[in-house]
């Protein structure tokens, strides 16, 4: 019998052996296949990052040339306020102008107007 129990505990040992080693296997084939699972996720992740950040610099260059137009506008508006003022100004100018033109004007034709009687008078005694 001690022979018979030798060879069951040699093929139990061995039995136990060959459950181990697959059981290895079973165990590296599954960390094997979470691991090409994780490296796909994070290769995934990192196309994903590269989406966002191509587009995060398209509209980062988007939103400068936005900024440099505005800058522009500004100025450009800025530019025009102050030709707005000075035409303003410069018709008040000619306004002032104008009215003292105008008060010369009547003053001249009330002149024209007193020398004409004094020449009528003038004719009259004559």
């Amino acid at each position: 019998m001690s022979t018979v129990l030798i060879v069951v505990i040699v093929v139990v040992v061995v039995i136990a052996l060959i459950a181990a080693v697959l059981w290895a296997r079973r165990r590296a084939e599954q960390k094997r296949l979470e691991r090409e699972r994780l490296a796909e996720r994070a290769e995934a992740h990192r196309d994903e990052a590269e989406t966002h950040a191509a587009k995060a610099a398209t509209l980062s260059q988007a939103q400068e040339a936005r900024r440099q137009d505005a800058a522009e506008k500004a100025a450009e508006a800025e530019r025009l306020a102050r030709q707005a003022r000075q035409a303003e100004e410069r018709a008040e100018t000619l306004a002032t102008e104008a009215d003292e033109a105008e008060m010369r004007v009547d003053r001249e034709r009330d002149r024209a107007r007193d020398h004409g009687r004094k020449a009528d008078d003038i004719e009259e005694h004559l």
